[in-house]
């Protein structure tokens, strides 16, 4: 399972309009309409039935807005047949005017209306391109039931520079979590190059050694060889775990690349895992075997791994302190890794007032018992 921040609705989403607030406009005319036949005739209501169209335009589309704005001119030529003015100069003027306003205000929405059906195919574009990028880990995967959560910094953006992903090699399911360094479209592009080596890399059957070695030069290569890089490339890098949970033993197998280590929920006591040696971040010098070291840990049934990028850690609150990770984890019994991934989504926005300032990832996993594997 995996959760997005959403941080504002779609500007591009197809939206109805209540039928309700055309009440409004239509409201406006007939109220200026009623008041402006019964005023004396030296008193020119007419101007403001501009407000009716006007209003249309904050709510509806640029056909309510034209209807709404023929039907003001059609109530400013009622008004001078009743009023007995429809032929001076200033009744044609104040006709004029709001003909003129009115085409304005239609076009305006009109212009606004196509900005945003393109910026809604721009958008599905974005968010299928995403969704290849970083595909969503599944529910189950052998023994395991695994679920994430990914909050983009960027408001317009679902992913970042964080990355998590998994793959099934024989006999366990490998999996990986990872930080590029920076932000923006470079890190996207980094981190879409680091998961297609590591998904590539599954029929290879690697040893974790192995797949660090060549996930490392992977992204070296990219960074040598992508255009317009420079001087960025040389001080680029990523941080990364990568474990294999095996199907019948209860361990796992890890290796750390100076990233942020796991934290193990084991019968209600909370410890970090994986941090003991750590190799370089992936990209720093030329990577070979000998690099990483694996480390093995116990995982029973019911125990749960925790793996997670630095926005979760280095996320604050309005005083400027941290949040809690470890803490928050440690602080209740979880029933599924999904409770736990939607309670920390939840709760990071809370403690961040609704807006983390770096990309956050997380990903809960946890071993079934046999008997409901």
């Amino acid at each position: 399972m995996r959760v997005r921040l959403d941080h504002t609705h779609p500007d591009g989403a197809r939206r109805r309009t209540p039928p309700v607030l055309y009440a409004i406009p239509l409201g406006i005319l007939l109220t200026i309409t009623l008041i402006h036949l019964d005023a004396p005739a030296n008193v020119h209501l007419g101007p403001f039935l501009i407000a009716a169209p006007a209003i249309t335009a904050s709510f509806a589309s640029a056909r309510g807005t034209a209807v709404i704005g023929v039907l003001s001119v059609i109530s400013l030529i009622v008004i001078g047949i009743l009023h007995g003015g429809l032929t001076t100069a200033n009744h044609q003027a104040q006709l004029a005017a709001l003909i003129i306003i009115s085409a304005l205000v239609t076009s305006f929405r009109y212009a606004t209306d196509r900005h945003r059906r393109r910026l809604r195919q721009v958008r599905s574009v974005a968010v299928a391109a995403q969704e290849v990028l970083l595909r969503p880990i599944p529910d189950r995967v052998g023994p395991l039931r695994i679920a994430s959560v990914y909050i983009s910094a960027e408001e317009e953006a679902q992913i970042g520079g964080d990355l998590y992903a998994a793959v099934r090699v024989e006999d366990a399911t490998r999996l990986i979590i990872g930080d590029v360094r920076g932000k923006g479209l470079p890190a996207v592009g980094d981190a879409a190059v680091l998961i297609g080596a590591f998904q590539g890399s599954a029929y290879r059957k690697l040893p974790l050694p192995g797949l660090g070695t060549h996930l490392g030069r992977a992204v070296r290569w990219n960074w040598q060889h992508a255009p317009g890089r420079g001087e960025d490339a040389l001080e680029s890098f990523v941080t990364a775990v990568v474990l294999d949970v095996h199907d019948d033993r209860h361990i796992i197998d890890m290796i750390n690349c100076g990233h942020p280590p796991p934290l193990l929920l084991h019968r209600g006591e909370l410890w970090p895992v994986g941090g003991a040696d750590p190799a370089p971040p992936l990209g720093v010098g030329e990577p070979s075997d000998g690099d990483f070291k694996v480390e093995t840990l116990s995982f029973e049934d019911n125990d749960f791994l925790v793996l997670y990028t630095d926005g979760f850690i280095e996320a604050r609150n309005a005083e400027g302190t941290f949040y809690p990770l470890a803490e928050r984890l440690a602080s209740r019994d979880w029933g599924s890794p999904e409770e736990l991934v939607h309670a920390l989504h939840d709760d990071l926005l809370r403690y961040a007032g609704g807006k983390v300032n770096d990309d956050a990832a997380v990903v809960a996993i946890a071993r079934c018992p046999a008997a409901s594997a």
